[in-house]
């Protein structure tokens, strides 16, 4: 029972204390690519604590949907945080088939902000939604493939097992399988937050914007919940791919917890890599690199089980 608490506590402090971190250090990275110094890192702190002062606007035309989706955007990444595990951290949560769980709970979150942008009324608004659902639902596909084939190498149904310290032998024995589902992670954490190439989240054109499109009418306190959410959602998405990529542990706590924070922060480094070097992508083209997503995610499935 302590174990479950302390569990539960230190998945709570590390997701909301470092989640806006990331974001800075994207930030931080493709400043120095472009000679610039760039906002500071704690930047997205400073914007969450200013909008939570400002007066909230909402629009006549919305009705009590347009407030669900910003608070949603918040629990969910919080619920799917205590389901997988941070580094040696395991996951508060844990049962048998929670992987489904873990994916429809972003489904969830993601239905219920497309509801709050087509509550709005706004064309430019339901374009977006319209587009981020298009493409999670070719993002789907190549999560839930992916924890099969982590599934089949754990030997269980349950995120904490299959990302834990039985992935260190998998390595061994399945290592080009897992190298793709490593590949298939990071495109789904790139397209399902909505970073460079699928979306840029620093445009201001109505007709490419996926994402940012959506929440044009939230502001104040509920544009802080989506901006917070947001971060979380980056947390935990990034999260799979640190805990497939380093599964092992030193046996101490306190190293564990930093060596988490580490490769997170190293995660944030490589998205503001691929964000400074790589264009985005054409409507038409996300499609296409969704697919080969999902096709690499099958291979990885074959090469395991031939």
């Amino acid at each position: 029972m302590k174990t479950t608490i302390l569990q539960l506590f230190l998945h709570l402090l590390l997701l909301f204390s470092l989640s806006p971190l990331l974001a800075g250090v994207i930030g931080k990275t493709k400043a120095l690519f472009a000679g610039r110094i760039g906002p500071p890192f704690l930047q997205l702190y400073f914007d969450i604590w200013k909008l939570f002062s400002k007066r909230l606007v909402i629009s006549r035309t919305t009705t009590w949907i347009f407030r669900v989706g910003p608070v949603t955007g918040l629990v969910v990444p919080v619920l799917a945080a205590l389901l997988i595990p941070f580094g040696a951290i395991g996951a508060p949560i844990s049962f048998s088939g929670d992987l489904i769980f873990f994916v429809y709970l972003f489904g969830l979150s993601r239905f219920f902000i497309a509801s709050s942008a087509l509550d709005t009324g706004s064309p430019f608004e339901g374009m977006g939604a319209v587009r981020e659902v298009t493409y999670s639902c070719l993002a789907e596909p190549t999560i839930l493939l992916s924890f099969i084939v982590l599934s089949r190498l754990s030997g269980s149904l349950s995120l904490d097992a299959m990302f834990g310290q039985t992935l260190t032998g998998s390595w061994h024995s399945a290592a080009p399988s897992l190298l793709l589902i490593l590949v298939c992670l990071f495109l789904v954490t790139l397209v399902e937050n909505c970073r460079i190439p699928f979306d840029d989240p620093n445009t201001h054109l109505e007709l490419t914007m996926i994402h940012e499109v959506m929440v044009l009418d939230h502001s104040g306190p509920d544009f802080a919940l989506i901006l917070y959410g947001a971060a979380m959602k980056l947390f935990v998405l990034g999260a799979l791919v640190v805990g497939l990529l380093v599964p092992d542990t030193t046996g101490n706590m306190a190293l564990d917890i930093l060596l988490f924070t580490g490769c997170m922060l190293l995660l944030a480094v490589l998205v503001g890599v691929v964000e400074s070097t790589i264009a985005r992508l054409r409507l038409i083209r996300i499609p296409q690199l969704l697919v080969g997503g999902m096709l690499l995610s099958f291979f990885s499935l074959i090469l395991l089980l031939r």
